[in-house]
Order: C-alpha cells, then sequence, then structure tokens
C-alpha cells in the first residue's frame, strides 16, 4: 500500500504549520461534505465546504457538488474561470455543456464551448451554430463528420439529419460512406446509409451488402458486368474472402482482375494488402508479390525485407534493406540485418564492423550484435540527476499535492488520473524530476511510463526495478529457470505494478488469466481462491513463472517460442513453426506475423539481460537462449 509511503513524504514535503491535526482534520471534514452531496444536504455542505477552501481537494468537492447542481448557472462559470488550471475544469465543462444542450440553451452553449476533440461537444457546436444562424458553416462541419465508417454518437443526430435534407449530402457522399462503413464491418450503419440512396442505387447496395456477407458470390458471372461500381464491389468480395481463403482470393484476383473498371487507388490498396497476408502467413510468394507493388510505405518496405528473410535468400534481404528510408537503416533492427546479410553474403569483415558499431546500443538487435561479434554487453546506467531540493519543490505544486491527498485517501485510480494531468503540463526537465518523485512513492508503472514521455532512457534502476526480488528468486528456483527471464515477463506484462489489470481481464504482474489461473491451480493442487487472489504477487508469480516453465517444456526448451506462446497463445506459435528445414531464431522472431509478439518477444528477452545486471548475475547470452527453431 502506497498511504503509509505517501504519508512519510507528506511529512517531509509539507509545511510543519499544514501537518498535523489542521491537515487530518480537513480530509475528514472533505469525507463529511462528499457524504452531504450525496444526502442531498445542500445547507450543510456549503456551510462546511467554505472551511475547506484551501485543502488540496477543495476544487474536486466542489466538482462533485457542481456536476450534480448544473442549474447553479451563476456557480459554474465562476468554478471555469477560478480553476480553469485543474483538471476538474474541464470535466465540469462538458458535463455542462451537455446539459445545456439538452435544454436547448444554445447561446450559452456557444459563449462556455471550448475546442474539443470530442464528437459529442463537436456535434452539439455544430448545431448551435445552426439554430444561430450560421447553417452553412453547420452543415460544411457536418460534412466532414459524416465520412466516417462508425457509428457516430447519438447526439449527433439532430445535425446529420439536417444535412440529409439538404443538398450538400450528394450521392458520391452517401456511397463514401456505406463503403467505409463496410471496411469497418459496421453492417448496421451501411443499411441505414443504403436507404438514403436511390432506388437503382439501393439494389446495388443490398448485392454488395450480400458480397460482404458471402464473398464467394465474386464467382458468379454477374460480375462480368463493366460497371464501375461493380468493380468496387468485386475488389471488396476479394478482401473479404482473402481473410478465410487466401489463396482462392489471389487465384480469383489475378484471374478476374482485369474483367473490370477499378480505380488505381482501389487496385494498389488491395494488392498491398494481399502481398502483406501472404507475408503475414509466412508464404514464401510474398517477396515476389511485394516487390511488384507501386505505391509503398514503411509496413510495405519492412515486409519486404521480413519477406526475403523468410525465403533465407540474402541476395534478396540485401536488395530489400536499399529500399529502407535512410531514417529507417538506422535503426537497431535494420543496422542488425545489414551486418546479418553482408557476412551472410561473404563480406565478413564489413559486416562485422556494423555489428561492432551495433553492439554499443542497449537493445535485443544490440546484444544480438554483440554476441556475433563476442562483445560485452553495453548497458548504460546513467541515473537522473537531482539537484538540490527538486523533488520537493514540484511535489510542493498544487497539483502534486491533489495527488498527495488523493492517495492519502486509499483513492490511487483518481490519483493517478490527476497525476496524467498534472505532467502533462511539464516541460521535459520536469518531467524526469516527475519520474524520480513516482519512483520514490513506489510508482513504479507510473514512473517507467513518466520517463518514457521525458524520453530518456537511461536511468536503469527507475526502468528495470528489483521490487519481488525474494519471490522472483524462489519461483525461478523451483522451476528451473533464471530469475532475470521472469523479472523479463514481469517487466513487459505489467511493469511491476501488482494491480495491473488488461483489457480482457488478465491479472497483476505476470497478466494471468483467471481461467488460467484456475488450472495452473488444478496442476499445482491447490485451492482456487479466487480472481482478485491473482493481485497478490506471491501467487502470481508463482503462477506466472510455472506457466512459462509449462510453455518452455512444451518448445523444446526455446526461449524465443515459449515467450511468444506467453503472448499469443501456444496454439498460435505453433502454427508459425517451420514445416521443413530448421530457421535460424533471429529469421523466426523478425517474421513472426503479429508485431505486437514480435515486439513482446524482442523486449522480454532484452529485458532479462538487463536485469540480469540489476540482480547481479552474468549468466545469460542472447545466443545461448536462442538456437535454431525446429518444426515439431
Amino acid at each position: 500500500c502506497i498511504t503509509g509511503r505517501l504519508l512519510l513524504c507528506s511529512l517531509f514535503f509539507f509545511p510543519s504549520t499544514v501537518v498535523g491535526n489542521t491537515l487530518e482534520q480537513q480530509r475528514q471534514d472533505f469525507l463529511l461534505a462528499e457524504r452531504l452531496i450525496e444526502q442531498g444536504n445542500e445547507s450543510a455542505f456549503l456551510n462546511l465546504s467554505s472551511t475547506l477552501a484551501d485543502y488540496p481537494l477543495y476544487p474536486y468537492l466542489q466538482y462533485q457538488w457542481l456536476k450534480n447542481n448544473l442549474l447553479q448557472t451563476d456557480k459554474i462559470p465562476a468554478f471555469l474561470s477560478a480553476y480553469k488550471n485543474t483538471r476538474y475544469a474541464d470535466l465540469l465543462r462538458f458535463k455542462w455543456l451537455n446539459y445545456l444542450a439538452n435544454n436547448e440553451r444554445w447561446s450559452d452553449f456557444l459563449r462556455y464551448y471550448k475546442k474539443s476533440d470530442n464528437t459529442v461537444l463537436e456535434c452539439q457546436f455544430y448545431w448551435a451554430n445552426y439554430k444561430a444562424g450560421n447553417q452553412l458553416l453547420a452543415l460544411n462541419e457536418a460534412k466532414r463528420l459524416w465520412v466516417t465508417g462508425d457509428s457516430l454518437p447519438n447526439e449527433c443526430d439532430t445535425l446529420l439529419s439536417a444535412l440529409v435534407l439538404s443538398p450538400l449530402l450528394t450521392s458520391d457522399l452517401i456511397w463514401q460512406r456505406f463503403e467505409l462503413a463496410l471496411k469497418k464491418n459496421n453492417r448496421s450503419l451501411a443499411s441505414y446509409v443504403q436507404h438514403l440512396l436511390d432506388k437503382p442505387g439501393q439494389d446495388i447496395a443490398e448485392f454488395w451488402l450480400q458480397v460482404h456477407e458471402r464473398p464467394a458470390l465474386i464467382q458468379q458471372s454477374l460480375f462480368l458486368s463493366g460497371n464501375e461500381r461493380h468493380g468496387r464491389i468485386f475488389a471488396h468480395g476479394v478482401d473479404r474472402m482473402a481473410k478465410s481463403d487466401l489463396e482462392l482470393a489471389i487465384n480469383i484476383w489475378d484471374c478476374r482482375k482485369r474483367s473490370f473498371i477499378i480505380d488505381n487507388q482501389t487496385v494498389q490498396g488491395l494488392e498491398r494488402r494481399l502481398a502483406l497476408a501472404l507475408a503475414h502467413a509466412r508464404d514464401k510468394r510474398a517477396y515476389d508479390r511485394l516487390n511488384q507493388l507501386v505505391a509503398v510505405d514503411k509496413e510495405v518496405r519492412e515486409w519486404k525485407v521480413r519477406a526475403a528473410l523468410l525465403e533465407q535468400n540474402w541476395q534478396h534481404v540485401a536488395h530489400a534493406l536499399t529500399g529502407l528510408t535512410i531514417e529507417e537503416l538506422q535503426e537497431p533492427q535494420w543496422q542488425y540485418w545489414q551486418a546479418r546479410a553482408l557476412v551472410e553474403s561473404g563480406y565478413v569483415l564489413l559486416g562485422e564492423s556494423v555489428y561492432n558499431q551495433l553492439s554499443k546500443d542497449r537493445s535485443f538487435y544490440g546484444f544480438m550484435a554483440a554476441d556475433a561479434v563476442n562483445q560485452s554487453y553495453s548497458i548504460a546506467d546513467k541515473p537522473v540527476f537531482l539537484a538540490g531540493n527538486e523533488l520537493e519543490t514540484l511535489a510542493q505544486q498544487t497539483d502534486f499535492k491533489v495527488i498527495q491527498e488523493l492517495v492519502m485517501l486509499n483513492r490511487e485510480a483518481e490519483a493517478k488520473r490527476q497525476w496524467w494531468f498534472a505532467v502533462n503540463k511539464l516541460p521535459r526537465e520536469q518531467l524526469m524530476i516527475a519520474a524520480k518523485l513516482a519512483q520514490q512513492w513506489q510508482w513504479d508503472q507510473v514512473a517507467i511510463l513518466t520517463l518514457v514521455k521525458a524520453d530518456y532512457w537511461d536511468d536503469l534502476a527507475l526502468r528495470f526495478p528489483v521490487n519481488y526480488l525474494s519471490q522472483v528468486e524462489n519461483n525461478a528456483y523451483l522451476q528451473h529457470l533464471d530469475p532475470a527471464i521472469i523479472f523479463g515477463l514481469i517487466r513487459q506484462e505489467s511493469m511491476l505494478d501488482k494491480y495491473a489489470r488488461s483489457a480482457v481481464g488478465a491479472r497483476g504482474l505476470m497478466q494471468i488469466m483467471p481461467e488460467t489461473g484456475q488450472q495452473i491451480a488444478h496442476n499445482l493442487n491447490e485451492p482456487w481462491q479466487a480472481e482478485n487472489s491473482l493481485f497478490n504477487p506471491d501467487i502470481n508469480i508463482k503462477y506466472g513463472a510455472f506457466y512459462y516453465k509449462q510453455l518452455l517444456n512444451r518448445f523444446d526448451g526455446h526461449f524465443a517460442l515459449a515467450t511468444a506462446a506467453y503472448n499469443a497463445g501456444p496454439n498460435r506459435v505453433a502454427k508459425w513453426l517451420p514445416n521443413a528445414s530448421p530457421v535460424p531464431a533471429d529469421v523466426w522472431i523478425e517474421t513472426i506475423p503479429y508485431k505486437e509478439t514480435r515486439k513482446y518477444v524482442t523486449s522480454v528477452l532484452s529485458y532479462a539481460i538487463i536485469y540480469q545486471q540489476r540482480i547481479q548475475r552474468n549468466v545469460l547470452k542472447m545466443k545461448k537462449l536462442l538456437f535454431d527453431v525446429r518444426p515439431y
């Protein structure tokens, strides 16, 4: 719990005149004031809150009252002015503007509106302009909002209805949104837009919807039509078919694409997706297909290199690398493959020269390069330098006093929201100080992410904490694992936040899914406690280490495969294994189809190398972890 630590920090950072009964009494009065809001006891609340004007959470308290009392027309503008630099000003503004819109107080809405990326507020703002007589402005902005494949919020309905009734909504705009909706697989929106077309257009759109659901219809003779709209339907059907039967989709496209009138942008877009799909499927035809593309971007350039690696054709690899931009060629990833291609092509001295230079980089590719030329790993450690009382000065800023009080009241989620509001206003130098402050509070994840915002990477104690060392070492011993590997997984999965929870429900330091945790408990002959037991570091690390060892056993001790399986699942990794001959591990990792998993594997393994220094071990070598990937 961070509360005790922050209490000590507060005693240090707050002036002695504030610490003690006064501050503690303010906390108790704040909690009482919140209860009065819940009870609807306005007069008692107003009397009590007036005594808290100098308390750090006073704006938060006033926000809680005002958001439930939006009729306080005089008090809300005063709050927005007095506390415009707080997080709660924009939160209240959003609620008040919604209230004004719902009550059709358009002149007040326009007076207090502030430019926003929020679609609801944008729609309300332009409708307010429409009602104020600025119809042309409103309808032109409605056209901009219209062009999306996503369903817009209900608050946009009135504005869009006015657009639909106006001559500004052309047939081209209707077709544009219809097609965008299908690309987003938004069937309901496409059906709605379909009904805005004339009768012939509705019939074409209906067939397009049928092809969207049943792409095999593109094989029918109906598609001999020279109608350009049919050409786009054909391309859309091929695109949809490729998701379930890539081979058939490519055959149909190559055989019949010249039978249709299809604009060049659609052709090139589909050719790109088919070529990338072949590469993601680890199909050795991908290189030739990517090589034929006219319009290329970063993703295509990089996958052309990977496709050449799949072939293990080093002449093709060297040629594909020449297609990267100068900036891309400077990235450690592609420097490594330049060196590898030079060595494999017989230019050993040139390749080793590139390896030697790259070996100075603290990254997966830098460590691989160091192994290639038998160099020691370069793991520079330059902690953030703090001068004088910089930590105390930052902690005394109003925004950070608010954070400390929220934590003292056990409102960690709100405290972290306030943290990100506060640090978003800081210059780079102060971001680095803020990261050190979070480190002192043992907010490891927050400290790491704050230092990332500062674009500073060399404070290794901050970026790679060694909390939970005893649990990691004990479970590493039980599972015959190196503790640095477990730390690498924890660092990647949760940044050492024991309360981390993913969008899909994975929990804790090693992000265990509840059903996986339950199965592990069964395997260990332990009673399954509850889903939230996974927030317990002892249980989470025990289960995570056990599960990783299971994966390692399944994939014959191959750390890259086990690590990929921890992220993407073992069944998926099994599909990525070579069919015939072994593949070098670096090539296998580079050609993992999923960007997330590819980055995951390189991160975990490089973090493990760094962690072995942090825990004062020197056992792991990247080349020993990464033997050839064999067919299984």
